[in-house]
């Protein structure tokens, strides 16, 4: 019950802009997660960037289980297993970005399409977590329970070989 597992992995890319670029975006993700996207809202409007408010401006997935995982080894190898200590908050969930999508396998670069970067954030958890969503008898976590950053940097490092500075 103390070990920690990766409950899920979420690819985000924010093109700015609906019409062709977030169609672009939609299935270049789609293709290399494997998996059914969905659209991210503006949730207000920005005059100065163009962008109204409900307007679709990007997508992501939701990848959990073994797909996580592998898109995950993937992805820490296209980064280098190199990570920042502040891409780390106190829960122990990391982020980091990828700038190009041509960097993972099968990805060439098609001009008419151009250059996609995306957000990857893993959610690291305990077994037991649900105690604290679930509607009846609902309980707070211990605090010796929860994932600290170091239980992250601990967990990564062992089973994705990541270096953390």
């Amino acid at each position: 019950m103390r070990a920690p597992t990766v409950e899920k992995v979420i690819v985000h890319m924010g093109v700015g802009e609906s019409g062709q670029r977030l169609v672009n975006a939609e299935e270049i993700l789609r293709t290399i997660t494997g998996q059914e996207v969905v659209r991210c809202f503006a949730k207000k409007t920005l005059p100065a960037f163009s962008i109204k408010k409900k307007e679709p401006i990007g997508c992501k997935v939701t990848l959990r289980g073994q797909k996580a995982q592998e898109f995950l080894e993937t992805a820490l190898g296209i980064v280098g297993k190199t990570l920042v200590r502040s891409q780390f908050d106190s829960l122990g969930n990391v982020s980091f970005g990828i700038e190009e999508h041509t960097d993972f396998p099968g990805m060439k670069y098609d001009p008419n399409i151009g250059v996609f970067g995306m957000d990857v954030t893993v959610v690291i958890k305990r077994p037991g977590e649900r105690i604290c969503k679930r509607r009846i008898a609902k309980k707070k976590i211990p605090t010796n329970h929860r994932v600290t950053v170091e239980d992250a940097v601990a967990f990564l490092s062992e089973n994705y070989g990541v270096e953390v500075m």
